[in-house]
């Protein structure tokens, strides 16, 4: 039976007629009185930054009542801001929703504000005391303590609340500008002859057209395109960057980096060991790299050869077909996996068509109690049925993450991505399984290509980052500097893999992680997912009934412990480069499969 005849857009409607409804109307006065009450009650019970705060049965109860309040505004707020975005990131151009957006971000700017004075309220607690003594707090040990810790780097509460006023105009805004930039962004490029004038994201998903010439042409276009508006974001990653660094050494953060990693509950241990696995599997990158080449009769890849197409097949992966091969494939692993990809087409929870206005890439948010929202810019290929898999794999954590309070359910980046690649995993070893040769060869290759820009080019723009941070402390960077720091980190990491002379200088325009002043580092937690992801996929496939004990259970536990316990309940060592180097082993499997078939 078919799902679906044309792309389709996302259902809303279930969660409100629209935003200028009474039903949104309502809920949105609702939350805004309910974040206003909040605060009041904050005021009067002076919860805020103090000496020592006496751990009584009042202060206990007063802990409860707020974590209790604070979970529900958390719950409201969150579906009215996927509720919003949703519209904005599908039409860039709608003013309507740009509008409400700005006005809940005053909203939430308040509660931003009462959420650093509970932290350094909780700071001045007995945390184990108050955990020992109370089951609400024992339930949300894991974020006390976090907060206890955060405590030791938060500024005064006069600092803080204005640096939380001054980020709408500031780091926000700059966010803003740089998606509205981007998303709206045209360059001219030549189409069969004519000269049309394309929207970026057009030009971009031609970097895996079969022609060299279109490819070629289009890298040109889309430089070219990034020169035009690089003055404007230049100016917003200066800004963004510059402000980070002044808040993290304000904060008392030795840099950006320590407090990323407290965000991604990690510690430098961990990084260090994945970092070093990585490095040392930049050679077996740069083979796969050599043998894309020689398969595509190429001395050496060029940058815009990067996704170019390997391997012949017949197989068209319409939009219908995908749904029912992901459906299908989940049910290898469990009914529940593939009843929860088939609820999300059934109820229409992904909008996949491509259009002017749409941003780029794709995402998956929550959206209500178990449902989420998939974001897709669906092509009709092997990659356009895999990325539908990894944000299902994100929809099915948000689904296990239901049962949690709002606060539990606070996952680090690292974490994000461990359901997302499972899924991705399934059905790529699946479409290994029924394709032949030349299909094998595509799919492998489609593997690799994003191992390659999960661990190689993720490194190129961590180091990128690390460097633009450390030279901003100085100064502001002109366009060419960052240009020149982008292919310096690009050489380091591709070597002679790609040609030299036909990098990519203006991935920082391009990037959407690297402005924001809320996440830094928007990168590395990437790498983890993946090689955390393929870790847990090992052990799946070598006791089957065992990990699906556990898997769901870990799936909604992300939020409770920081990443190493986790881990550790499954086996894991993630301070060891060794539990990184077997991943990687994984991908090494596929480089050498790939070789061996592109002879």
């Amino acid at each position: 039976m078919s799902i679906v005849s044309t792309l389709p857009h996302w259902d809303m409607t279930v969660v409100y007629p629209g935003l200028e409804s009474q039903e949104f109307a309502r809920d949105y006065s609702s939350v805004v009185r309910d974040i206003d009450e909040f605060a009041h009650f904050f005021n009067t019970h002076h919860i805020e930054g103090q000496a020592t705060v006496s751990l009584g049965a009042d202060t206990i109860k007063t802990v409860e009542t707020i974590i209790q309040r604070y979970n529900t505004v958390l719950e409201a707020t969150s579906t009215l801001s996927a509720y919003i975005s949703c519209f904005i990131t599908t039409n860039t151009h709608d003013s309507l929703a740009q509008a409400k957006m700005s006005e809940l971000q005053k909203s939430l700017v308040t509660l931003k504000q009462l959420d650093t004075r509970f932290t350094a309220w909780i700071g001045s607690l007995d945390v184990e005391a108050l955990i020992a003594g109370s089951t609400i707090a024992r339930e949300h040990a894991h974020i006390l303590r976090k907060a206890k810790l955060l405590a030791t780097h938060l500024m005064g509460p006069a600092e803080e609340e204005l640096a939380s006023e001054l980020n709408l105009s500031s780091g926000t805004a700059w966010s803003r500008l740089h998606s509205d930039i981007t998303s709206q962004l045209s360059v001219p490029l030549e189409v069969d002859g004519h000269i049309q004038n394309l929207p970026m994201s057009v030009v971009r998903n031609m970097a895996d057209e079969p022609d060299r010439a279109v490819r070629k042409r289009a890298y040109e276009a889309e430089l070219r395109g990034w020169k035009q508006a690089a003055v404007s974001l230049a100016a917003a990653l200066n800004s963004i960057k510059g402000e980070v660094n002044v808040l993290a050494k304000k904060r008392g953060w030795q840099s950006p980096l320590e407090a990323s990693l407290f965000d991604s509950q990690i510690d430098g241990a961990t990084l260090d060991a994945m970092m070093t696995a990585a490095r040392e599997s930049f050679p077996d990158f740069r083979r796969y790299l050599r043998a894309k080449a020689r398969a595509l009769g190429l001395p050496r890849l060029a940058w815009y050869d990067l996704f170019a197409p390997v391997g012949k097949s017949d197989r068209v992966w319409e939009y219908d077909e995908a749904a029912q091969f992901i459906i299908d494939q989940f049910g290898t692993y469990s009914s529940g996996l593939s009843n929860f990809a088939a609820r999300a087409f059934r109820e229409r929870w992904i909008d996949a068509e491509p259009r002017e206005g749409k941003v780029d890439g794709a995402y998956c948010t929550p959206l209500r109690k178990d449902e989420s929202r998939v974001f897709a810019n669906f092509k009709s290929s092997y990659g356009g049925m895999s990325c539908l898999a990894h944000e299902l794999g994100h929809g099915y954590h948000n689904l296990n993450l239901a049962q949690r309070t709002m606060l539990q359910r606070d996952t680090p980046m690292t974490l994000a991505e461990t359901a997302s690649i499972f899924c991705e995993t399934i059905v790529r070893e699946a479409a290994l399984r029924k394709a032949d040769k030349q299909e094998q060869i595509m799919i492998l290759e489609a593997s690799l290509q994003g191992s390659c820009q999960v661990v190689v080019d993720i490194t190129s723009r961590f180091l990128f980052e690390q460097r633009v941070f450390e030279a901003r402390k100085q100064r502001e960077l002109s366009i060419d500097e960052l240009n020149t720091l982008m292919l310096e980190a690009q050489r380091e990491t591709y070597g002679d893999g790609l040609d030299e002379s036909r990098l990519h200088p203006y991935m920082w325009a391009m990037k959407p992680h690297y402005y924001s002043t809320e996440v830094s580092f928007y990168n590395y937690p990437y790498m983890f997912g993946l090689l955390f992801g393929l870790g847990l996929y090992a052990q799946y496939q070598q006791d089957p009934e065992k990990f699906k004990q556990g898997y769901d259970a870990l799936l909604s536990s992300t939020g409770l412990a920081d990443a190493a316990t986790l881990a550790a309940e499954f086996g894991i060592d993630i301070r060891s480069a060794d539990f990184w180097r077997a991943s990687l082993d994984i991908v090494r499997g596929d480089i050498e499969r790939f070789e061996v078939l592109t002879r």
